[in-house]
Order: C-alpha cells, then sequence, then structure tokens
C-alpha cells in the first residue's frame, strides 16, 4: 500500500472486501470488544463459539464470583471510646481563655508594684486573685483549658498582696523612725 493512499495497494488493485459488510465511515467510533460479562451489540457474533452466559470449560457461570468461596468476610474494624480525652469546644465556640491569661499577667504586675508601690501593689493582687479563681472556675465547667494560667494568677496575686502589705509595713516603719528622730 501506498502511503498517500490508503487502500490500494502499490499495483492499483483493490483489496478483498466482503460485499455484505457496512462501508466503514471514517469518521466513526472504532468498534470496541464487549467487556467479560457483557452481552455483545447487534449484529456481533459471539468469538468462543458458546452462545454468552454459557460458561466454557474451566471459567465460573455468568455472575458467579470465582473467589467468593475462598475470601473469608470480615466485619467492620472495632470502635474504641476515647478513654475520656477531652473533644475540645463544641463547634462554633471557642475556648475563653482570657480570665486566666489576664489573671497571670496582673498577678506578675502586682508583684512587682507591690515592691515600689504597696499602694497599687495590693488592689492589683486582689484583682489577680479574683481572675484566677474566675479562670479556676471555667476551666472546670469546660469552658477553658488553661488551668495553669489560672493558678499562677492565684498564686502571684496572693504574693503580690503580701509583698504590698509587708512593703507598705517596712515603709511605715522606716518612715515612723524618720519623723521620731
Amino acid at each position: 500500500m501506498q502511503p498517500g493512499y490508503p487502500g490500494q495497494d502499490p499495483y492499483g488493485q483493490q483489496p478483498n472486501q466482503d460485499p455484505t459488510a457496512q462501508p466503514n465511515d471514517p469518521y466513526a467510533q472504532p468498534p470496541q470488544a464487549p467487556q467479560y460479562g457483557q452481552q455483545p451489540q447487534y449484529g456481533q457474533q459471539p468469538t468462543s463459539g458458546q452462545p454468552y452466559g454459557q460458561p466454557t470449560s474451566g471459567q465460573p457461570a455468568y455472575g458467579q464470583d470465582p473467589y467468593a468461596q475462598q475470601q473469608p468476610q470480615y466485619g467492620a474494624a472495632p470502635q474504641y471510646p476515647t478513654a475520656g480525652y477531652p473533644t475540645g469546644p463544641a463547634p462554633g465556640q471557642g475556648q475563653n481563655n482570657t480570665m486566666g491569661l489576664a489573671g497571670m499577667i496582673v498577678g506578675i504586675a502586682s508583684i512587682v508594684l507591690g515592691l515600689c508601690c504597696p499602694l497599687l501593689g495590693v488592689p492589683a493582687g486582689i484583682v489577680a486573685v479574683v481572675l484566677g479563681v474566675l479562670g479556676q472556675k471555667k476551666v472546670q465547667a469546660g469552658e477553658a483549658n488553661n488551668a495553669g494560667q489560672a493558678r499562677a494568677a492565684l498564686i502571684c496575686g496572693a504574693v503580690g498582696v503580701v509583698v504590698g502589705i509587708v512593703s507598705a509595713i517596712a515603709g511605715a516603719a522606716i518612715n515612723m523612725n524618720n519623723f521620731g528622730a
């Protein structure tokens, strides 16, 4: 066959054609062979000599799985409990950790203020203790997860109150001695 003239051989003769075959449409989809288990399209004959749906030797009957008896059926994987671990906030709700965080910051500031300005350190320490208690209540209710910060607010606030009171007493004692002299 010549490359530029498909369908003709080099000597000008046409190849043998079946007179009962339908004419080839060059733009049509190529015919596809039937897949295993499918019926042939209209006009096609089975290739094995057996009608479709009849098993040949060594093949299972149509619609049967040859491996179905060999594979055991297993159930789904078991579901394990979460063992009491917290699952986090409900959807749409965030943790409210501001009480513990603010209490810890005010508690640290109350220690510093208690050393230099006892009149500011004592009230700051009281505010830190109150914020620490509120923060711990939120942790126990599950609304917050910063128990350490709430505990630090309580401790630092109490230390700030004590430092402020001791500093105020020491300052008053020093000033009494100065006035009396």
